[in-house]
């Protein structure tokens, strides 16, 4: 059989997973994606531990642990995701020790809550560094303008991030201007730069979404044309900016130090729109050191039906700019979509997150008063503790 997502890998197309569960890692389900699936990394977010928590009776032994010391909820949810992802960062430790520790590598997202906060997304992502312990953790710190001087001053204390919800051009730029003072910053300090990793992570179909809605509205035949292809023309034309920079003297001085460059990442690929093809945001966005992070689902039909090509981009730039162009002369204001999806982006990441610390408060009060479930997984999970770092 064809291995289409080999075919994918080797054209230099890291595979991520989009996902996180204690199921999922106590199970041996990640580790058997990673070795059966080629995954090469994990991204989560605050959507994706709402899920974890609220499905699985196998965070009940931890819960009945954190209630009895009495922790406040929002350091409890911090220990429940850090067990996780520093689980995760162990089952994944051999992508990153194999590829010189550019893949390999886990996320875990800033409470979204201070996205517009410098000063306290910094101190949590250092808190968040220190708690998980892996040199294969990225911080996700999302790219608003409060985000950016975040970006620079974790870079420079030597952490690893993965910046996230980036939707614009421009945007996407300023990401990339704050990952290059960051990393001259860690070189100033005394940091190993071949040490530091990251990734910037440009969020796809959502583009699509608001800007067919608007599409519809506006209802011509030559609007209705452009329907389903703002997305992958945003993101080609990304990747032309990073190849730009990517290629400059600044840059240069950087890798000669060691440093690795930040690589674009495809986020948000799976097809919202059930009349698309469900792996276009794959297939349309295949270029060398790009990673493409995927739910489990868009990864299997991959596997059963994508089709690789060498490079979907590199060729694609004045195709792209024509869309935009198209879009503008029907009326479609990109800039209004792209602020329009960083406002919605950060409100959905809050309300995840609101809803993770209610459904933990609630596990936290029945785990007190010995109203929660059985402590079934506390039994032999000795190993998996042990492999998560043990803390509860």
């Amino acid at each position: 059989m064809t291995d289409r997502l080999s075919e994918l890998t080797a054209t230099g197309v890291a595979i991520w997973l989009d996902d996180l569960s204690r199921v999922r890692l106590s199970s041996g389900g990640l580790d058997r994606l990673r070795r059966e699936k080629h995954v090469a990394g994990v991204t989560t977010n605050p959507t994706i531990f709402a899920k974890a928590l609220s499905d699985a009776d196998e965070y009940n032994w931890q819960l009945r642990e954190l209630a009895t010391r009495g922790l406040e909820v929002e350091e409890a949810v911090r220990m429940l995701t850090t067990y996780d992802v520093r689980w995760a960062c162990d089952v994944m430790r051999p992508s990153y020790d194999k590829s010189g520790g550019l893949d390999g590598r886990v996320s875990i997202e800033v409470d979204p809550r201070l996205a517009h906060q410098t000063a306290k997304t910094v101190a949590e992502a250092k808190a968040l560094w220190w708690l998980v312990d892996r040199p294969n953790l990225f911080i996700k710190i999302p790219a608003t303008e409060a985000g950016l001087p975040a970006i620079t001053a974790t870079l420079a204390e030597g952490i690893s991030v993965n910046v996230t919800l980036i939707f614009g051009l421009d945007r996407y730029s300023a990401v990339m201007e704050a990952f290059l003072a960051g990393l001259e910053q860690a070189k100033a300090n005394g940091h190993d730069l071949s040490k530091i990793g990251s990734v910037a992570s440009f969020f796809v179909s959502r583009v699509d979404s608001e800007v067919d809605k608007r599409l519809e509205k506006i209802g011509s035949a030559e609007a209705r044309a452009l329907r389903g292809k703002a997305a992958v023309a945003n993101a080609q034309l990304a990747y032309e900016r990073y190849g730009e920079v990517f290629s400059s003297d600044r840059w240069q001085a950087l890798a000669d130090a060691g440093a690795h460059p930040q690589r674009p990442l495809w986020a948000s690929t799976s097809t919202k729109n059930p009349d698309y093809r469900d792996v276009i945001y794959v297939e349309e966005l295949i270029a060398p050191g790009t990673v493409n992070t995927m739910p489990e689902s868009v990864i299997n039909a991959y596997a059963d039906h994508g089709e690789t090509r060498a490079d979907t981009i590199t060729g694609a730039y004045d195709a792209a700019r024509e869309v935009f162009t198209g879009l503008a002369s029907v009326g479609v204001d990109m800039s209004d979509v792209i602020a329009v999806l960083e406002r919605e982006g950060v409100e959905k990441f809050e309300a995840s997150w609101l809803e993770l610390l209610d459904g933990v408060r609630s596990s936290l009060a029945a785990a007190a008063q010995g109203t929660g479930a059985p402590n079934q997984a506390a039994q032999g999970n000795a190993k998996a503790a042990e492999r998560a770092g043990g803390n509860a």
